[in-house]
């Protein structure tokens, strides 16, 4: 778990802005980002602009884990109101393609 502080001075960012930041931030094996990969499990903000991000990944010790998590927190950082950002990759439960939005299953050939 790391976290990364932000500039800030405007009010703390909504939930649905964190989620839209989460939405840049690609699996670069899959080409989807990890939001519709089913990846982020949960997202918290502070009255104070902390946010708190727990994530996942495809598959344990999955190479590109380190960029994912420099990512999140690139993008994240980057929305108005965001004091810091920590992002904290869990390991349960274990990921599943059914976690996947329609979208994500369609551009895979799920179904």
């Amino acid at each position: 778990m790391n976290e990364v502080s932000a500039a800030g001075g405007a009010a703390a960012p909504t939930v649905e802005q964190v989620y839209e930041a989460l939405k840049q931030v690609y699996d670069p094996e899959l080409g989807i980002n990890i939001v519709d990969l089913g990846l982020v499990y949960d997202v918290s903000v502070s009255d104070e602009g902390d946010v708190h991000i727990e994530y996942t990944l495809t598959t344990m010790g999955c190479p590109i884990g380190p960029l994912i998590e420099q990512q999140i927190q690139m993008h994240v950082a980057q929305v108005p109101g965001v004091r810091s950002v920590t992002a904290e990759m869990v390991l349960r439960p274990a990921w599943s393609p059914e976690m996947m939005s329609e979208e994500a299953k369609a551009a895979l050939g799920f179904f």
